[in-house]
């Protein structure tokens, strides 16, 4: 009886882990998704090099080629077809150089042509399944009919009617196109509510989220050179880069240089009897001033730091960054360089 008792339980806890597996599983993107995620922000990003990595892999994972086409022509309507033409061609160029090799892609699922009449009550039908039913017209709609007109009967009808693509997957490439690109804060809200409602979970929408801003990261562009290995590294945690942008002399009463900060790199707690001034210029930072909540920064930021104000500033945990710092008040302004911050303190927000 205790032998079948046991034989019982571990059958029990055995079902019950392959169960949250499998629950697990359901809550993390497939791997296609995590390559049209990668394909999407590219494109929109406009990162060639990369793309055709990135549209390689995806081949190499089973995407097929109806399923990549698609995803290119989704992207055209959100990143202009400038970027998905660029993107189409560098397609081109991957699918001809596979198939030189000897390399046979699946074709996949052909796209179906969408309705020839009422395209309008097709798309606003689509439109209603992605973002619910509105008992009014949004702002847009009435300043620019024929804005809603474009939308509901050629990208909600035409481009969504074609299959291939769920609807879900379609929302994940918008989703990512739109997290890649800045200024579309709104678009992207309202792209994720309808991805949300086509069944992407939190954690999915977290992944999209991290694939897109590790990407950007990794296509860090800044104004100014990128420099040499920082002379000052033992001061400070990870990789940095400095490039001094005016002479390292008293001659202006200051010091300004650009440096930039690989993912999570950071300063250790330091002060400045003179001051400094940053000006952000790329990617997204972190700054803390002794006993004061941690600020993010991002491009276009500005931090004044006063007078002997003990302080850290540096990468946060999943973006590069840079900002030109200036020190002022030379030559009376010494650093003073203090402990290093820990992965606990950068992680705080």
């Amino acid at each position: 009886m205790k032998i079948f008792l046991k034989l019982f339980i571990c059958l029990a806890l055995l079902i019950g882990f392959i169960n949250c597996t499998e629950a697990k599983n359901m809550e993390n993107l497939t791997k296609k998704q995590k390559d049209i995620t990668a394909i999407a922000a590219l494109t929109a990003i406009g990162n060639q090099d990369k793309l055709e990595t990135a549209i390689n892999k995806s081949l190499d994972d089973g995407l097929t080629l109806n399923e990549l086409k698609e995803v290119l022509v989704q992207l055209y309507a959100y990143c202009g077809f400038p970027r998905s033409l660029n993107a189409i061609n560098t397609a081109i160029k991957v699918t001809e150089d596979r198939k030189s090799k000897g390399m046979e892609d699946v074709i996949g699922e052909a796209p179906k042509s969408a309705p020839s009449t009422d395209k309008y009550a097709a798309g606003k039908a689509n439109h209603e399944t992605l973002f619910g039913k509105s008992d009014s017209k949004a702002s847009f709609e009435i300043f620019t009919p024929a804005a809603d007109t474009f939308l509901k009967e050629h990208l909600f009808c035409d481009i969504f009617e074609r299959g291939v693509l769920s609807f879900k997957d379609r929302e994940i490439a918008t989703v990512a196109a739109l997290t890649a690109l800045d200024g579309v804060e709104p678009q992207h809200a309202a792209h994720l509510k309808a991805a949300k409602n086509m069944g992407l979970t939190d954690i999915e929408a977290q992944e999209i989220d991290t694939i897109v801003k590790n990407i950007k990261s990794e296509n860090l562009k800044q104004p100014f050179a990128k420099g040499e290995p920082n002379p000052y590294g033992k001061f400070f945690t990870g990789n940095t880069y400095l490039t001094r942008l005016s002479a390292n002399d008293d001659t202006w009463n200051s010091s300004i240089a650009n440096v930039t900060f690989e993912k999570g790199a950071r300063t250790n707690w330091h002060k400045h009897s003179g001051g400094q001034i940053l000006l952000v210029t790329a990617g997204e930072g972190r700054y803390q001033e002794r006993g004061k909540e941690i600020q993010i920064l991002k491009p276009g930021d500005v931090v004044r730091i006063p007078l002997n104000v003990e302080h850290w500033h540096g990468a946060a945990p999943d973006s590069e960054f840079a900002h030109i710092s200036i020190e002022t008040n030379l030559p009376n302004n010494t650093t003073t360089w203090l402990e290093p911050v820990t992965e606990e303190e950068l992680n705080k927000p």
